[in-house]
């Protein structure tokens, strides 16, 4: 088995994180309780006891229930800072994180309340060396007029928002859905990512690279169904933001020795390591590296951590400065 420390030290990047997902349950009843919110939920290890998911839907019922707690500025703060604490602990030195604003201003929480206080973690965590960029996603199980009324709520904070993605439910729901959202958003000089080919067929992975004209996959998974697509996919660079453990939680895979991340790079595909939602799936982005460590080479898991800078929306230059210090990590 490879060694965690030397994964743990591995210069990387993570694309594929939903702040809302890395609420830990013990976070979650502190928050609770200081904002007076009952949640169904005696203690810590029961929260953990019902992550229990069959299905993407399984876990979602529960993550909106985890969100529900969070109310003021310093909530939003709070959970954003233990998240960047636990990446940096696991030698992540950029990130590209993930938001639902609309799980928050459907219960009533401004979209400034919510904005203000991951800024300003954020903010904070670059006075530690901690780069980052903004992804505002909208939740595809509600309709384009609302993720559109999110676009419009968003306007004053473009400057601090990198891009827009998709998240949530995914069957029933192709990415064709936001058109104009995603239209707009790529009008306004952001960039768009999507889930896509998690639970979706490769169809909604050629409607996000055709319709929304993404600068990422979110997952794909499934795009190794469709031949063409993995030819496509390789000739653009188009990097998929692979969860492992996710994956298994969610069955997506039914166990770790099946998972395709080996497969991906053995076709050419830019994959990259994340956690998703790391408090719900069992671990953070170096757990993931870990978990697939005994399906591939030392030499793999070094071009994952260069696919996740070469994917990630820094300038050529702070890429360079990254892909250097891999360099110099690995030939140690």
């Amino acid at each position: 088995m490879m060694d965690q420390a030397f994964i743990a030290g591995l210069p990387k990047a993570e694309l594929h994180i939903h702040l809302e997902g890395s609420l830990e349950p013990e976070l979650m009843f502190e928050i609770a309780r200081r904002n007076k919110v009952a949640i169904p939920f005696k203690s810590a290890a029961a929260v953990r006891a019902a992550y229990r998911f069959s299905r993407l839907q399984d876990f979602l019922d529960i993550y909106y229930q985890g969100a529900g707690v969070l109310r003021h500025e310093q909530d939003f703060y709070d959970l954003t800072r233990a998240y960047l604490a636990r990446a940096a602990a696991d030698g992540v030195c950029h990130v590209e994180a993930f938001f639902d604003p609309q799980a928050h201003t459907a219960r009533g929480v401004p979209f400034a309340i919510a904005i203000d206080g991951i800024l300003a973690a954020l903010k904070d965590a670059a006075t530690d060396g901690m780069t980052s960029r903004l992804i505002m996603c909208f939740l595809r199980h509600l309709d384009e007029d609302d993720a559109m009324a999110t676009f419009k709520a968003a306007e004053p904070y473009f400057g601090c928002i990198a891009g827009v993605g998709l998240d949530s439910s995914e069957n029933g729901h192709p990415p064709s859905k936001f058109k104009r959202v995603f239209a707009a958003a790529g009008a306004a000089g952001l960039k768009r990512v999507a889930h896509a080919g998690e639970e979706g067929p490769p169809a909604y992975v050629w409607e996000a690279l055709d319709v929304l004209n993404v600068d990422r996959i979110d997952h794909g998974n499934r795009a190794l169904e469709d031949e063409a697509l993995v030819a496509r996919l390789a000739a653009e660079d188009m990097t998929l933001t692979v969860c492992p453990l996710s994956n298994l939680k969610l069955c997506v895979v039914k166990e770790m020795a099946q998972h395709p991340l080996k497969t991906m790079l053995q076709r050419g595909l830019r994959a990259t390591v994340n956690s998703d939602d790391p408090a719900y799936f069992g671990g953070y982005v170096a757990d993931n590296y870990g978990a697939v460590a005994a399906l591939l080479t030392e030499d793999d898991m070094v071009e994952l951590a260069r696919n996740s800078f070469r994917g990630s929306f820094l300038d050529d230059a702070a890429k360079a400065r990254h892909l250097k210090a891999i360099d110099a990590y690995a030939a140690t």
